[in-house]
């Protein structure tokens, strides 16, 4: 498959596909005589790991690191099993940054839904903040 053909197929863009080459996730494929790249079908499988990947909130380095694992003939199972604790740890510290985000907000939204504009100082860009 020629990399626009690669690019429809997975729903990605000839820009990311050569990026992604250029980054070490994709192998250098081959080429036609006239220099085309020419991608074998196994591409589309790669892809939709580093689409699921990206998903997951995996960096692209990260993906590499997996992607290069099994290139090496290893499973991944467990690099990716720490990868997601990761993950994990991290969502769950935002959540709470969050949830605290969420109660300051709150109590200023109470305190400015109450106010009056015209007790406002002049000299204050906004007292609610």
């Amino acid at each position: 498959m020629r990399i626009g053909e690669v690019a429809q197929a997975s729903g990605t863009s000839t820009k990311t596909l050569r990026y992604y080459e250029e980054f070490g996730l994709l192998p250098d494929p081959e080429r036609t005589p006239a220099g085309y790249r020419d991608y074998g079908p196994e591409v589309l499988g790669r892809l939709d790991f580093i689409s699921r990947g990206r998903a997951a909130g995996l960096t692209l380095a990260q993906i590499g690191q997996v992607l290069a694992i099994r290139d090496g003939g290893q499973a991944p199972c467990r690099h990716v099993t720490d990868l997601l604790d990761t993950r994990l740890e991290v969502i769950d510290r935002q959540l709470a940054e969050l949830e605290q985000l969420r109660i300051t907000i709150t109590a200023l939204h109470a305190d400015a839904a109450g106010g009056d504009p015209a007790t406002c100082s002049a000299e204050d860009v906004c007292r609610y903040l």
